[in-house]
This record gives C-alpha cells, structure tokens and sequence, in this order.
C-alpha cells in the first residue's frame, strides 16, 4: 500500500478531521447509548442538514456564516423538542425520533426536488466529502470541539437533559458539515457500543475504535479509488467487531 505526497496532502487534513469528530463525539456517544436513545443523532443532524438545505435554497452562500446560523438554529429547535417530548412522553421518546428523522428527510427531498444538483447535494451531506476537507477551516473546527469537549467534562452533571440536547446539536451541526451525516452517526456509536462491556479505560480504548478506523478507512478508500465515507464507516465497524471480540467477557457473550 503506498501513498504519493499528493494522496498524503488529501489524507492529513481528513485524517485530522477525523480525529477531532471522535474526540467529540465518543464520549457523546456513549451518553447517548446509556440514555437508549441512539437514533438522536441522525434526528438532530437530518434536521441540521435540512437548515443547510434550506439556506442554500434560499440562495445564502453555501460557505457563508448564513449557512451556519441556519444549521444550528435548526438543530437547537430540534433538540428543544426533544426536551420537551423526553420530559412529557419519555417512553415513546425513542419512536418520537424517528418520527423526527423522516420528516426533516422528506422535507429535505422536496427542498431538492426542483434543484438539478438536489441529490449529489443530498449525497455530500450524507456521505460527506471528507477528502476535500479544507486546512484552513481546520483550527475553528478544533477551536470549537474544544469548547464542546470542555463543557462536556467540566459540567457534565450540572447540564441536565436541555443542556445535553444543546451540546449535542451544537456537535452535530458542525460534524454533519465535516464529514456527513452517516460518519457523524458511526463515530458516535460504533466505539461506544465496541466497548460497552469493558469499562476499564473504556474512553481511550473507544477513542482508539474511532481513530484507527478513520485512519483504515482513508487509507484504503485513497488506495482503492472508493468513496471516502462510506469506507471509513466500513472501517469503523470492522474494528469496533474486533474490538468487541477482544473486550467481551465471555459472561456477556
């Protein structure tokens, strides 16, 4: 397997995308395994991903902080009427979801149906375009995954369902613009369930599924000519496998 000085120009930008993603969003995900409600995610990010959507149809410049403005709104709306449902009706807060998902999908399909580059725009916020990850954009990102990280190890008993539903979106909205929708939801279960029953140093052994598996997937997707984000979560759950393997007590086999 080798890799020109071209490819390793496309690779560490995505690499480092990568990696500030997992930080992120492991130790969210792990949250998101013990409250049972693993398909927040995908809601919260499908929601965003239509603010995206919506803006440039709208005709606000994709790269503008319009764009931005829109996504997050979009996500903290959704995440406050998560609050509340996970507070009025928790036993069916899992169905509400999923309820949730479908509609900003279909919304986002309608939004598109009238734009001639409506489902590679719906692809690339799926599947991400994580080779074409900007340098430049890279310190903000990490700027703003070190606030979120902060919060999140700094006050995590003091911030409640609102203040998790908060957090989170924030998260999403940026990660589902990096790296894509499908990535986002990998990244934060796939470690997380890989090292459900090993709680010794449980953080750094997940931390480890994540970045070994973006590291995998990018470099067989360069070397393959395959797309990008669909290796990197084949990757993920590849090692999370062998992972779970390795880390299951055989009592919870």
């Amino acid at each position: 397997m080798i890799v020109d000085s071209a490819e390793w120009g496309i690779l560490w930008p995505a690499f480092i995308a990568g990696v500030l993603v997992t930080a992120t969003h492991v130790p969210l995900g792990m949250q998101v395994l013990d409250r049972g409600i693993v398909f927040i995610d995908l809601a919260i990010a499908q929601v965003a991903a239509f603010g995206v959507i919506l803006a440039d149809y709208l005709g606000w410049s994709p790269t503008g902080i319009a764009v931005q403005v829109a996504a997050l709104s979009a996500a903290l709306v959704c995440a406050a009427l998560l609050t509340w449902t996970d507070n009025r009706w928790p036993q069916v807060q899992e169905a509400i979801i999923g309820v949730v998902f479908v509609m900003a999908s279909s919304a986002a399909i309608l939004v598109l149906a009238k734009n001639p580059h409506g489902s590679e725009n719906l692809k690339d916020l799926l599947s991400g375009q994580i080779l074409w990850v900007h340098p430049a954009r890279l310190p903000y990102d990490a700027l703003f995954y070190a606030v979120i990280l902060a919060l999140w190890f700094g006050f995590r008993e003091r911030l409640g369902r609102i203040g998790f539903y908060v957090l989170f979106g924030c998260a999403v909205t940026v990660s589902v613009q990096l790296v894509g929708l499908f990535l986002v939801f990998t990244t934060l279960v796939l470690p997380a369930l890989a090292t459900f029953y090993s709680r010794n140093r449980r953080l750094l052994k997940a931390y480890a599924v994540g970045v070994l598996g973006y590291a995998a997937g990018l470099l067989v997707s360069v070397v393959t000519d395959l797309p990008s984000g669909a290796m990197i979560v084949c990757a993920i759950v590849a090692v999370g496998i062998v992972f779970a393997a390795l880390l299951t007590p055989r009592t919870a086999a």
